[in-house]
């Protein structure tokens, strides 16, 4: 494993894709190497986790890197975790990430797992050895009322199973590590990874601040209204933001560096390319996280 911790996240394709653009996306990836990879789950149908279990197996099988399955809760009840979780461990997965899941519009919840803790809860109560990682908020969850508030989910999260965080996107490392100090200070001791998404469209990202309740600083918004209609300035300009990102945290003693790669290998390439040398490559009964 390295250390920090580095890993990415891939997404099944869409369902009016071709079934090989995973694959080559995959094969874009595999020579980094990473710590694993997350595959995530759309919005909990059956032909998502049947997507998200196969995807893993050919991870873990084809690439022999550790796969980490995405698994949302408000619209799973038992049955649908138990199969999914079933499928995943027949595909050779040792990890979930468990979410709550964004919200689909004219779809009921199921009632079960209201929250993610509900679900972390319920699965590490089930499957005592699987390790399980959660979300957190750099920026405080949209929808807590105070920073404070949500520490305090982000800690239930921790005492019902969670053994490892991974952050949502930010474009501040001082959002990440005030978060991380609010964290610590809350007693909670797991390791955190920072998740990291480069700059390639303007459109993307404004909308995805305007979805996912994150902060466009002055920084990256000089990035976006300079180069936001050059495809291919601006996806230089977000690889060097992303490199330069990467190497503060690290600097700061990050526990990992978790990359949404948005099934773009060559953009990923670039970037581990950037910031490779900042990763040692250490055994797994060395590694000491979650003590920042």
């Amino acid at each position: 494993m390295h250390q920090p911790i580095f890993s990415l996240e891939v997404f099944p394709p869409k369902r009016d894709a071709a079934v090989g653009t995973i694959y080559d996306t995959l094969d874009g990836l595999e020579e980094l190497e990473p710590d694993f990879i997350s595959v995530t789950y759309g919005t909990g149908r059956q032909s998502d986790r049947t997507a998200t279990a196969r995807i893993c197996r050919t991870i873990r099988q084809g690439y022999g890197i550790s796969a980490v399955a995405h698994l949302t809760a408000q619209y799973s009840d038992e049955g649908v975790v138990r199969e999914a979780l079933d499928m995943f461990e027949q595909a050779g997965v040792s990890a979930v990430l468990l979410l709550r899941g964004d919200c689909v519009q004219g779809r009921k919840p199921a009632g079960v797992f209201t929250h993610a803790c509900d679900l972390i809860a319920y699965v590490r109560r089930t499957k005592p050895n699987l390790r399980i990682s959660a979300a957190c908020y750099p920026e405080t969850h949209p929808e807590a009322v105070s920073p404070a508030e949500d520490i305090r989910h982000l800690k239930e999260k921790v005492d019902a199973g969670a053994d490892h965080l991974i952050s949502q996107l930010f474009y501040d490392n001082e959002d990440f590590m005030r978060f991380l100090d609010r964290a610590r200070e809350a007693g909670v001791c797991v390791p955190i990874e920072a998740g990291i998404m480069p700059i390639t469209k303007a459109a993307q990202v404004r909308r995805m601040s305007s979805t996912c309740g994150f902060r466009i600083p002055p920084a990256a918004e000089r990035l976006l209204d300079k180069w936001g209609g050059d495809t291919e300035a601006l996806q230089e300009a977000g690889i060097a933001y992303a490199s330069q990102q990467i190497s503060d945290l690290v600097a700061q003693g990050a526990d990992g560096i978790h990359l949404y790669s948005m099934n773009q290998p060559v953009v990923t390439r670039r970037i581990w390319r950037n910031v490779r040398a900042l990763f040692a490559k250490v055994p797994c009964d060395q590694l000491e996280l979650g003590k920042s």
